[in-house]
């Protein structure tokens, strides 16, 4: 089947240029299987790439305004890639999520977008290992279809008010799975996405966001699409931690080695759209709310994007499993190990700074504060 026509908005930001701060990259066609894709302004200073899908009747350029990505890349040097949808593919510019020409690897939509990738590592050097996704809405489902069928691409996804992969086949089934999605179990979700890219063995990591009081696309499917990952997974129904944090629920499920794998969001009273704060970035607009937690400083940061963002520690409210021994340990002791090395190059460099006093001075002056 032909590649869909698409458009592209890439923004690729270098901390330190000022010119590149706004959202001024050129969109361009995608058509046939040597399409022109970036613009002659990118710079980029780290090989990291993210991908962003915007939601129905949303513009590449609104999403990236209202999320506030464009602040995160530039402050933290990654790139973005925003394809935007056509009026000619879908009248409410609504990526193709549900039909099955648009969603399988080597067809469609699905192709196009890698295609977009593609350009994007080969014309920037990027890291293969360190390619993201997300999205909003029909753009969250179009971003577990990307996921489910190019999982060697993408390292870790976001869906925010998305839908299962696989749930839908028509826009009539569509528009059923948003207002209410049909049970499934576990294993017959997590087939659908096997199905998509057999012998896999490694699958990306998720980050599941939806609002309590969404009446678009019911809260009810972010329930599925984390009981179809955790079976892809291969990891329990019940979360290894239950956490509030910024006022919300944060449920978290990691492997044997102690790492994040799966994090479910439920953004309370909060209705569809994307969880933003301005003080992240975010501006609020349509379907972009602010919720006093930004789903797009947490998702980077659930990305690996930034090593350095400022993180509200979480109150946990309840350990509901046991993880592994030695994960355990290792999550449980990491940040004490950080806190005491950074308390002993502190207590090092005022004895030598003290030391070198008395060498000038011959007289003893230290003082030794030390914060924990």
């Amino acid at each position: 089947m032909a590649n869909r026509e698409l458009s592209i908005a890439t923004l690729a930001l270098d901390v330190g240029f000022s010119e590149t701060s706004e959202f001024t990259a050129a969109f361009h066609r995608l058509t046939g299987e040597n399409p022109e894709l970036l613009s002659s302004q990118s710079r980029i200073i780290k090989g990291v790439a993210s991908l962003h899908h915007h939601g129905s009747m949303q513009s590449a350029a609104n999403y990236d305004r209202g999320a506030g990505w464009s602040t995160l890349a530039d402050r933290y040097g990654f790139a973005l890639l925003m394809p935007e949808q056509s009026v000619r593919n879908n009248l409410n510019r609504s990526f193709n999520w549900f039909q099955r020409n648009d969603t399988q690897r080597g067809e469609g939509e699905a192709h196009s977008i890698v295609q977009m990738v593609e350009q994007m590592v080969r014309d920037h050097d990027i890291d293969r290992r360190r390619i993201f996704v997300t999205g909003l809405s029909a753009g969250g489902a179009m971003t577990l279809a990307m996921l489910a069928t190019y999982p060697d691409v993408f390292a870790a996804g976001a869906v925010i008010a998305g839908l299962p992969y696989g749930g839908a086949a028509n826009a009539q089934e569509a528009l059923r799975c948003m207002f209410q999605a049909p049970p499934k179990s576990s294993r017959e979700l997590g087939d659908l996405v096997r199905e998509a890219s057999p012998n896999r063995n490694i699958w990306p990591k998720l980050s599941v966001w939806h609002g309590s009081a969404d009446r678009t696309v019911k809260p009810s499917n972010a329930g599925e699409i984390i009981k179809q990952w955790l079976d892809v997974h291969g990891l329990p129904l019940t979360p290894m931690s239950d956490q509030i944090v910024d006022g919300h629920s944060r449920q978290v499920w990691w492997n044997a080695d102690g790492e994040t794998v799966i994090e479910s969001y439920t953004i309370m009273d909060m209705a569809h759209g994307v969880p933003l704060t301005h003080s992240e970035g975010g501006v609020a607009g349509p379907y972009m709310i602010e919720a006093g937690i930004s789903s797009s400083a947490r998702i980077a940061e659930f990305f690996g994007l930034t090593d350095t963002l400022r993180r509200t520690p979480a109150e946990t409210t309840e350990l509901s499993r046991r993880a592994p021994l030695f994960g355990a340990l290792r999550k449980a002791t990491r940040s004490h190990r950080i806190r005491a090395v950074r308390a002993w190059r502190n207590v090092s460099a005022t004895i030598h700074k003290g030391i070198e006093r008395r060498r000038a001075n011959k007289k003893v002056h230290v003082r030794s504060v030390v914060k924990r």
